[in-house]
């Protein structure tokens, strides 16, 4: 099965300053790890980098950029999005088709927002999920703490079964490429 590995989000508004997810320095050094070992086993890494018209995802701001330490490649593909699902008006399902891809190792920010939404529609499009666990992140909200909203999504994403294709948590030191 050809993989290809997505990495959501992982912007420099969204790893420093006020708004920085929890622990983004730890996951950064994971999806990095992770990345190292697709490329190493030929895997397609794509960056999808969230934009808006103003405020801190502007298009072309230090906080648009990739987040520092993030370790991108000339040969890594970049997809420009502008909704939670990184689908919605991207060519990523196209470029995924291209590429041959049938299974996708999703990580990034911000677990209950763009991570989300777009693990569950890789699952409606018909691609099984490998979910790097301790690869997403997020902020504390006015109910949960960044860590429970990871984990909750961890667990939630992993019991949907309803798609046909499943959703695997897997830890990033854990994660194979066959």
């Amino acid at each position: 099965m050809k993989t290809a590995m997505l990495i959501i989000d992982v912007q420099e508004a969204l790893c420093s300053g006020e708004y920085a997810a929890f622990e983004t320095a730890q996951v950064i050094s994971r999806i990095n790890s992770v990345a190292q070992l697709a490329r190493q086993n030929k895997v397609p890494v794509i960056y999808i980098q969230h934009e808006e018209n103003d405020g801190p995802l502007e298009y072309g701001t230090d906080g648009w950029q990739l987040a520092a330490g993030l370790q991108a490649r000339p040969n890594d593909l970049f997809i420009r999005k502008t909704a939670s699902d990184s689908f919605h008006n991207t060519n990523l399902h196209a470029l995924l088709k291209d590429l041959g891809a049938e299974h996708l190792i999703i990580c990034g920010l911000q677990s209950e927002f763009c991570v989300d939404t777009t693990v569950r529609r890789t699952l409606a499009l018909g691609y099984p999920v490998t979910l790097i666990a301790d690869g997403h992140s997020t902020l504390d909200n006015d109910v949960l703490s960044a860590t429970q909203i990871a984990a909750h999504h961890n667990i939630t994403l992993s019991n949907l079964s309803s798609f046909g294709p499943r959703v695997k948590a897997v830890l990033a030191e854990k994660i194979e490429f066959n």
